[in-house]
């Protein structure tokens, strides 16, 4: 077994419980300190998940026992707080997306490259069951050569249920930053490099009101498109369309499987990309309904597989899958998006990309491949 990695944690908002409890399950991580700008809120974490230490930000990025900070702040700080972990000699694993726009995404990629330190970055749940069947059952050929594919999450927000949503409508929010990259991820892990996308964009809803607690009654003014759909042309060939929306109630597709593609041979329904153990499900020609198609790795993953999985790089010197490269990635596309809508043309992405090595379901993390 080899030794722990520490992790720092800087962000013990709503996404960090889903973390926090789900690292304990991978023997590689040591979760050994928890920091917010909100005191009570890391020693609230700290009590319940049993983590030893509550730092200071600042002081979770300098202690040289730790190193790697796992960045689940806001968007508009996952940059610099990555930046700060890098030239503090830290490796960064980040809360999605990479950044708020392709520059400053490029500034992490760059330092960690310079300085010789790994980035990671949600999301994770390709790793999961549901998207590692799926692609393993395309690259086999399950449906023939893949033609077609629509991917959608449409809905009316999040401002009904967050606690505090004012950042989802936000430069580096919105359903395509927000959401999208689930599904970019899912997309570029089935069919591999994009080719060139366009996007239209609008602010549908302009104003908002805060619905839930503790900020019932409080408006918004959106900063940032809350409707954008984007057609993509993969390199495979595959041609199909994307919808993040935060202006539609009733979006007519399954919601537990909003990804449909079409193959040659057959249709598959690959489950929501926003969950690790969805069904897959494949109709073949002549063939009247679609049938489950049993999974090929182990289920009950969750996110930190992600962190746990570059966690497992650093002892043993392989790459990981959540990485800098694809999440760079799949902010290039959701920029592109925004840029084809403002110019009216087609874009092309301007990252490169090549597909992770499919998931094991034999190697737990923690336990290095031979």
């Amino acid at each position: 077994m080899p030794k722990k990695v520490k992790v720092g944690v800087i962000g013990c908002g709503a996404i960090s419980g889903a973390y926090l409890g789900m690292a304990r399950n991978f023997p590689i991580v040591e979760i050994s300190a928890v920091a917010d700008l909100d005191q009570s809120r890391a020693k609230a974490a700290a009590e319940k998940y049993g983590i030893p230490r509550t730092l200071g930000v600042e002081q979770l990025i300098e202690d040289k026992k730790i190193e790697i900070v796992l960045n689940l702040t806001i968007p508009q700080a996952h940059v610099p707080i990555a930046l700060q972990a890098l030239n503090a000699g830290k490796h960064t694993f980040c809360e999605k997306p990479l950044g708020i726009d392709r520059a400053e995404g490029q500034k992490v990629i760059d330092l960690a490259r310079k300085k010789n330190l790994l980035v990671g970055c949600a999301p994770d749940t390709f790793m999961g069951a549901g998207i590692q069947t799926a692609r393993q059952l395309i690259d086999e050929g399950a449906i023939g050569r893949p033609v077609a594919f629509t991917a959608y999450m449409q809905c009316r927000g999040h401002e009904s249920w967050h606690p505090n949503p004012e950042f989802y409508y936000q430069v580096g929010g919105g359903p395509m930053f927000d959401m999208g990259p689930y599904y970019l991820t899912a997309l570029l892990n089935l069919f591999g490099p994009v080719k060139r996308i366009s996007g239209m964009a609008s602010i549908a809803i302009p104003d908002r009101t805060i619905t839930s607690e503790p900020k019932k009654g409080k408006k918004i003014s959106v900063e940032t498109p809350d409707h954008i759909i984007g057609l993509m042309e993969f390199e495979n060939g595959a041609i199909g369309t994307i919808i993040q929306s935060f202006a539609i109630l009733e979006g007519g597709y399954d919601g537990s499987h909003p990804i449909l593609v079409n193959g040659t041979e057959g249709a598959m329904h690959v489950p929501d990309p926003n969950g690790f153990d969805g069904t897959v499900k494949i109709r073949k020609i002549r063939e009247k309904e679609a049938v489950e198609v049993p999974q090929t790795i182990v289920k009950g993953n969750g996110r930190s597989i992600g962190l746990a999985d570059m966690a497992t790089a650093l002892r043993s010197g392989q790459p990981h899958r959540a990485n800098g490269e694809q999440a760079f990635a799949v902010l290039d596309l959701m920029q592109g998006f925004l840029d084809s809508s403002a110019s009216g043309k087609v874009c092309k992405p301007k990252a490169v990309y090549h597909r992770p090595a499919p998931m094991r379901g034999d190697l737990p993390f923690g336990q290095l491949d031979d």
